[in-house]
């Protein structure tokens, strides 16, 4: 490390991060698929599709992949309102409480506390994704959060990455 990069993590004050990690504001963000119709109302707006959605095997086995929270919101709006119709052509309706799901605020992830690096006052700083999917007669929830790594990790056979940002399946509810 440079004198000058020594210098700026001074003065940022990098800690530890305090574990368990913990998020006080998420994205949040919905797909759809295998439904004719599909609409959440979470936080005062609707998302989904309200034409035809193709099942999720159209896109392969990596469909969620680069999947992202599109909204901000402090912990945490009433309960998301749910509605869809299957393919079979039947109607649900659900309300999926996202904040008693993650009513300990505790970010779900695969990362130990020994490979998470110092962050700016032992916070990350990244906001949490919460994500939930509506697949034919299957809502699924999930978490997936930015964890910056002490050392670079391989993908695909290279060192080039210095975080974890990985999928964790939270909650399934079948209709």
């Amino acid at each position: 490390m440079s004198p000058q990069q020594a210098a700026i993590k001074a003065q940022m004050n990098y800690q530890p991060v305090e574990w368990p990690l913990r998020f006080e504001r998420h994205n949040f963000g919905v797909r759809c698929y295998d439904t004719l119709s599909c609409s959440v109302w979470y936080g005062g707006m609707e998302r989904g599709n309200h034409d035809a959605a193709p099942p999720s095997s159209k896109y392969g086995a990596g469909y969620l992949d680069n999947w992202n929270g599109s909204q901000i919101f402090d912990n945490f709006p009433p309960p998301a309102e749910v509605k869809w119709q299957t393919k079979d052509g039947q109607w649900h309706q659900a309300e999926i409480d996202i904040g008693e799901i993650f009513r300990d605020q505790m970010v779900r992830h695969n990362v130990p506390r020994e490979e998470v690096a110092d962050q700016p006052e032992g916070k990350i700083g990244s906001v949490a994704n919460i994500l939930l999917e509506v697949n034919d007669h299957t809502i699924r929830v999930y978490m997936r959060q930015r964890i910056p790594l002490k050392k670079q990790v391989p993908i695909a056979g290279q060192l080039r990455h210095d975080r974890r940002y990985d999928l964790i399946l939270v909650k399934t509810y079948t209709y």
